[in-house]
């Protein structure tokens, strides 16, 4: 039973995963190719607007023209080098949801594994929806202001002029090309952190189905245990090996709101202002996602212990009840996602919130 289809699919497009067909090594050599191509396209977008930032801006308004969409470029080129360092780490992580004691055995179990399945599948493909239509749009308002009067849609610093054709056409285009692949590869990590996050929920349920089950058929819990310690060891990995993800988000999140809030206070309203305003929404969306996803782990992870009470266990040996008092004493730890002593939660969400709209009083009061 594959997992996580569609994520990986749209990891496969961003140049992080390799098509499993494409094992030969001459199809190998093309797919590296195009991952060189993409990281290209990303470094070759940031580096120059954070030039222009270095030496060119000398005023709040060109600041923050700049800065909002460096920073998305910024944390794009970070996840990209996150997902290449960790392609063997998701492997492992996705291949462990395949296999025993993740793997879903009973008709029930499969049922629960589905219903997580269609929720990554839909979260993920609303969510791709709403980034790329806030692509869509930039271009579309791009082309039809900047692209008639030969301004490029981002600030940059180069080198050279662009007074050619062909030179304009070339950085404009490249810079379209760009943000499109910096939005592509922001879906496929964030679709795929928070699609492991939804999958430890999965094996929480799967996990509480299966001790019903040996409670009722006088079964050993000793599968249930390692299955229970498993889910802890699976997120503990993901936390290690995406820790550096979590914290540039945040901050990024933070610096990018509180620019887009200066911006959209500054911005008189016109065809700019749409566009604007969809990719606050992204912005938005994109660090909600992991708080709601992170809080959803811990409350799954801390309500389990109630269900485990709430068993049939009282007519059970002093066995059992041992094996039962163990594994709700290891529930009493949450499973919660941290870095930088940041918290995966609503509550973080909230402090986010703060957090920029403080800085974007300060920003107003300079």
């Amino acid at each position: 039973m594959q997992v996580m289809q569609v994520p990986l699919k749209i990891l496969t497009v961003a140049g992080c995963w390799p098509p499993i067909s494409w094992s030969p090594m001459c199809r190998r050599i093309v797919y590296n190719t195009y991952t060189v191509f993409i990281s290209l396209l990303l470094f070759t977008f940031m580096l120059p607007q954070l030039m222009d930032i270095v030496l060119n801006v000398d005023n709040p308004n060109d600041f923050t023209d700049t800065f909002y969409v460096m920073l998305a470029m910024v944390i794009a080129c970070c996840k990209m080098l996150s997902l290449l360092l960790n392609r063997k780490h998701i492997k492992i992580l996705t291949g462990a949801l395949i296999e025993k004691p993740f793997r879903p055995l009973e008709p029930d179990e499969i049922k629960i594994r589905q219903k997580f399945d269609n929720i990554i599948q839909i979260n993920t493909i609303w969510y791709i929806i709403l980034v790329e239509t806030t692509c869509a749009s930039i271009t579309l308002t791009s082309l039809l202001t900047d692209f008639r009067k030969r301004n490029l849609t981002y600030r940059e610093w180069m080198p050279y002029g662009y007074s050619s054709d062909i030179v304009y056409y070339i950085i404009y285009f490249r810079q379209l090309i760009s943000l499109t692949t910096a939005s592509v590869v922001n879906v496929a990590c964030d679709s795929v952190i928070c699609g492991l996050l939804l999958h430890i929920c999965c094996q929480i349920e799967i996990l509480e189905c299966r001790l019903k089950k040996s409670l009722r058929d006088r079964v050993d819990l000793g599968e249930c245990i390692r299955l229970h310690d498993r889910i802890y060891k699976f997120a503990y990995m993901i936390n290690e090996k995406f820790r550096f993800i979590i914290v540039v988000q945040f901050a990024v999140s933070t610096l990018v709101v509180c620019s887009n809030l200066y911006r959209l206070a500054e911005t008189t309203l016109s065809a700019k202002y749409i566009p604007l305003i969809l990719y606050t929404c992204c912005m938005f969306t994109q660090i909600l996602i992991y708080c709601w996803y992170g809080n959803e782990v811990k409350l799954k992870s801390v309500q389990f212990a109630d269900e485990v009470f709430g068993m049939n266990w009282v007519t059970e040996n002093k066995k059992v009840k041992d094996n039962l008092i163990m594994i709700m004493n290891r529930s009493t730890m949450p499973i919660e996602f941290s870095s930088a002593h940041l918290n995966l939660n609503l509550d973080s969400f909230v402090k986010l919130l703060k957090i920029s709209y403080s800085a974007y009083s300060i920003l107003q009061q300079m």
